[in-house]
């Protein structure tokens, strides 16, 4: 996005000096903004907990992180809302893999024991989330289109007010939609010790390669290349910004480089020893 760019470029020109701290109380910190989009899309509360861990290790939490500095050596702004956004797709991924198979087989289990447990606090069940979620989403951009449609009209005036509502609301019109927050991950989850760990012990990187620091982009999305659980969630939370798929794909993809940095250095080193081979 040019205009982060062009944030760094007038703040350095103003020699701003660096913003007020952002911190764990602060509403851009992203334990914050976690909470509040998975309220949003209607996502278990119980998934604060895992974002939260996620934040910590990925030291994206951290007031350094967080904060503008323009007389910084590597001045940088920092995507907020798409940064925590990113963290929950990373924690869906973490829990339902999101491969078009496993997801389904874990909702298969949630539906059987949601049957049998009435009376129970209810199991996570991702398929009929999707369902609630489609409808919602489908709904809300067919009015978003029709209410943009009606300003597709040249005016005299260079500015004006857009009454285009831009929230998203998934229990509009329709009460009886179920609500996700109180559903455990009972279902998902599995105690190791005294800690609680994924069921699933599997995860596939958005990105296995990045591009040189030339590029002027940090990796391509092409929907072809991915599951359509992922492209679901994906769009879901693209809309609900109003960003392309392509800038959340992207940050989807610097988090996991820093929550599984191990993993990318094992694959640079033997890319530049295979290099190293065929120079010989």
């Amino acid at each position: 996005m040019d205009i982060y760019k062009k944030t760094i470029e007038i703040a350095t020109f103003l020699d701003l000096p660096r913003f007020p701290d952002i911190t764990e109380d602060c509403f851009l910190h992203p334990n914050i903004l976690c909470m509040k989009y998975l309220m949003e899309v209607n996502l278990p509360d119980e998934m604060h907990n895992l974002t939260c861990q996620v934040v910590k290790m990925t030291g994206i939490g951290e007031v350094d992180f967080l904060t503008f500095d323009p007389i910084a050596k590597m001045a940088k702004t920092v995507k907020y809302d798409i940064q925590a956004v990113a963290v929950i797709v990373v924690v869906l991924k973490l829990l339902f893999l999101l491969d078009d198979n496993l997801e389904w087989s874990l909702s298969n289990i949630a539906e059987k024991y949601n049957k049998k447990n009435k009376e129970d606090k209810p199991w996570f069940d991702f398929r009929k989330w999707y369902q609630v979620m489609k409808k919602s989403i489908d709904e809300k951009k067919q009015k978003w289109e029709e209410a943009r449609a009606k300003y597709l009209w040249k005016s005299e005036k260079p500015l004006y007010h857009s009454s285009i509502d831009r929230s998203f609301n998934w229990t509009e019109e329709d009460t009886d939609r179920t609500c996700f927050h109180g559903h455990s991950l009972q279902g998902i989850l599995q105690k190791k010790g005294q800690s609680l760990t994924t069921k699933n012990a599997l995860y596939w990187l958005s990105t296995q390669k990045f591009c040189k620091s030339y590029c002027k982009h940090v990796t391509t999305y092409e929907e072809s290349n991915f599951s359509l659980s992922y492209q679901f969630i994906l769009n879901l939370f693209s809309f609900l910004l109003r960003i392309k798929t392509s800038f959340l794909h992207e940050e989807v993809s610097l988090i996991e480089k820093r929550l599984f940095k191990t993993k990318y250095n094992k694959t640079k080193k033997k890319s530049s020893r295979s290099r190293k081979v065929r120079k010989y």
